[in-house]
Protein backbone atom coordinates (compact mmCIF):
# COMPACT_ATOMS: atom_id res chain seq x y z
CA UNK A 1 0.00 0.00 0.00
CA UNK A 2 2.89 2.33 0.92
CA UNK A 3 4.69 1.62 -2.21
CA UNK A 4 1.20 2.42 -4.03
CA UNK A 5 1.03 5.34 -2.70
CA UNK A 6 4.68 6.73 -3.17
CA UNK A 7 4.11 5.78 -6.70
CA UNK A 8 1.02 7.94 -6.85
CA UNK A 9 2.73 10.68 -5.19
CA UNK A 10 5.49 11.01 -7.42
CA UNK A 11 3.28 11.08 -10.71
CA UNK A 12 0.98 14.01 -9.06
CA UNK A 13 4.07 15.76 -8.26
CA UNK A 14 6.04 15.28 -11.85
CA UNK A 15 3.04 16.46 -13.67
CA UNK A 16 2.49 19.36 -11.62
CA UNK A 17 6.24 20.04 -12.29
CA UNK A 18 6.21 19.36 -15.56
CA UNK A 19 3.33 21.10 -17.08
CA UNK A 20 4.34 24.89 -16.61
CA UNK A 21 7.63 23.73 -17.84
CA UNK A 22 6.11 22.88 -21.05
CA UNK A 23 3.87 25.94 -21.31
CA UNK A 24 6.76 28.49 -21.56
CA UNK A 25 8.41 27.01 -24.34
CA UNK A 26 5.49 27.38 -26.58
CA UNK A 27 6.18 29.82 -29.07
CA UNK A 28 3.52 32.52 -29.46
CA UNK A 29 1.49 32.38 -32.03
CA UNK A 30 -0.49 34.88 -34.56
CA UNK A 31 -3.29 36.76 -33.52
CA UNK A 32 -7.06 35.76 -34.26
CA UNK A 33 -7.17 38.74 -37.11
CA UNK A 34 -3.53 38.19 -38.84
CA UNK A 35 -4.95 34.54 -39.07
CA UNK A 36 -8.34 35.62 -40.25
CA UNK A 37 -6.78 37.81 -42.91
CA UNK A 38 -4.27 35.23 -44.28
CA UNK A 39 -7.18 32.93 -44.67
CA UNK A 40 -9.35 35.73 -46.86
CA UNK A 41 -5.63 36.41 -48.96
CA UNK A 42 -5.73 32.62 -49.60
CA UNK A 43 -9.34 32.69 -50.75
CA UNK A 44 -8.90 35.84 -52.52
CA UNK A 45 -5.88 34.46 -54.40
CA UNK A 46 -6.67 30.70 -54.76
CA UNK A 47 -4.33 29.85 -52.60
CA UNK A 48 -5.92 26.70 -51.29
CA UNK A 49 -6.01 22.92 -51.67
CA UNK A 50 -8.59 22.24 -54.80
CA UNK A 51 -9.19 18.83 -53.30
CA UNK A 52 -7.45 16.10 -50.88
CA UNK A 53 -6.12 13.95 -54.12
CA UNK A 54 -4.16 16.44 -56.62
CA UNK A 55 -2.40 18.30 -54.23
CA UNK A 56 -3.10 21.38 -56.69
CA UNK A 57 -4.17 24.95 -55.61
CA UNK A 58 -7.13 26.45 -56.99
CA UNK A 59 -5.44 29.01 -58.46
CA UNK A 60 -3.78 25.80 -60.23
CA UNK A 61 -6.72 24.03 -60.98
CA UNK A 62 -8.75 27.26 -62.12
CA UNK A 63 -6.56 29.96 -63.35
CA UNK A 64 -9.03 31.92 -64.95
CA UNK A 65 -10.74 32.60 -61.58
CA UNK A 66 -8.22 33.99 -59.50
CA UNK A 67 -6.06 37.14 -60.15
CA UNK A 68 -2.38 36.95 -61.48
CA UNK A 69 0.79 37.74 -59.30
CA UNK A 70 0.36 40.92 -57.29
CA UNK A 71 1.63 43.80 -58.95
CA UNK A 72 5.09 44.70 -58.22
CA UNK A 73 6.82 47.82 -56.59
CA UNK A 74 10.36 48.73 -57.26
CA UNK A 75 11.70 50.18 -53.84
CA UNK A 76 14.79 51.97 -54.43
CA UNK A 77 18.06 50.45 -52.86
CA UNK A 78 16.63 47.03 -53.14
CA UNK A 79 17.07 44.24 -55.47
CA UNK A 80 13.99 42.22 -54.86
CA UNK A 81 10.48 44.05 -55.98
CA UNK A 82 8.07 43.81 -52.99
CA UNK A 83 3.75 42.91 -53.89
CA UNK A 84 1.58 46.06 -53.83
CA UNK A 85 -0.25 46.36 -50.70
CA UNK A 86 -3.40 44.51 -50.46
CA UNK A 87 -6.43 47.46 -51.52
CA UNK A 88 -4.57 49.27 -54.30
CA UNK A 89 -7.08 50.82 -56.32
CA UNK A 90 -8.04 48.39 -59.30
CA UNK A 91 -7.76 49.49 -62.82
CA UNK A 92 -11.35 49.06 -63.53
CA UNK A 93 -15.05 50.31 -62.91
CA UNK A 94 -17.88 49.11 -61.70
CA UNK A 95 -19.80 49.22 -64.80
CA UNK A 96 -16.59 47.55 -66.85
CA UNK A 97 -16.63 44.81 -65.30
CA UNK A 98 -20.31 44.08 -65.36
CA UNK A 99 -20.03 44.76 -68.85
CA UNK A 100 -17.52 41.82 -69.11
CA UNK A 101 -19.65 39.53 -66.87
CA UNK A 102 -22.60 40.48 -69.23
CA UNK A 103 -20.47 39.98 -72.39
CA UNK A 104 -19.30 36.20 -70.78
CA UNK A 105 -22.40 35.18 -69.89
CA UNK A 106 -23.35 35.86 -73.86
CA UNK A 107 -20.73 34.19 -75.24
CA UNK A 108 -20.39 31.26 -73.12
CA UNK A 109 -17.07 32.51 -71.28
CA UNK A 110 -18.39 31.39 -67.46
CA UNK A 111 -18.31 28.00 -65.65
CA UNK A 112 -20.67 25.21 -66.56
CA UNK A 113 -19.99 23.63 -63.31
CA UNK A 114 -17.57 23.09 -60.66
CA UNK A 115 -16.62 19.25 -61.60
CA UNK A 116 -15.59 19.47 -65.01
CA UNK A 117 -13.98 22.97 -65.16
CA UNK A 118 -15.33 23.62 -68.63
CA UNK A 119 -16.98 26.23 -69.91
CA UNK A 120 -20.85 27.27 -70.99
CA UNK A 121 -19.62 27.27 -74.51
CA UNK A 122 -17.75 24.18 -74.38
CA UNK A 123 -20.61 22.19 -72.82
CA UNK A 124 -23.21 23.48 -75.53
CA UNK A 125 -21.53 25.17 -78.59
CA UNK A 126 -24.13 25.53 -80.16
CA UNK A 127 -26.07 27.83 -77.66
CA UNK A 128 -23.32 30.50 -78.10
CA UNK A 129 -21.86 32.11 -81.47
CA UNK A 130 -18.25 31.34 -82.33
CA UNK A 131 -15.63 32.98 -81.48
CA UNK A 132 -13.61 34.81 -84.57
CA UNK A 133 -10.50 33.20 -84.52
CA UNK A 134 -12.48 29.35 -84.36
CA UNK A 135 -14.31 30.25 -87.30
CA UNK A 136 -11.09 31.92 -89.19
CA UNK A 137 -9.13 28.80 -88.58
CA UNK A 138 -11.80 26.55 -89.45
CA UNK A 139 -12.04 28.27 -92.99
CA UNK A 140 -8.20 29.08 -93.51
CA UNK A 141 -7.84 25.27 -92.51
CA UNK A 142 -10.12 24.11 -95.14
CA UNK A 143 -8.30 26.33 -97.91
CA UNK A 144 -5.48 25.25 -96.89
CA UNK A 145 -5.77 21.64 -98.27
CA UNK A 146 -6.98 22.39 -101.80
CA UNK A 147 -3.77 23.35 -103.51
Amino acid sequence: MNRTAFSALALTVAALVAGPALAQDAPVGKTREQVKAELAEAIRTGNMPADGESGQLLNQVYPHLYPKAAPTVAQPGNAAPKAAPVGTPVSKTRAQVKAELAEAIRTGNVLADSESGRLMNEVYPNRYPQAPQAAQAQTSGAAGFGG
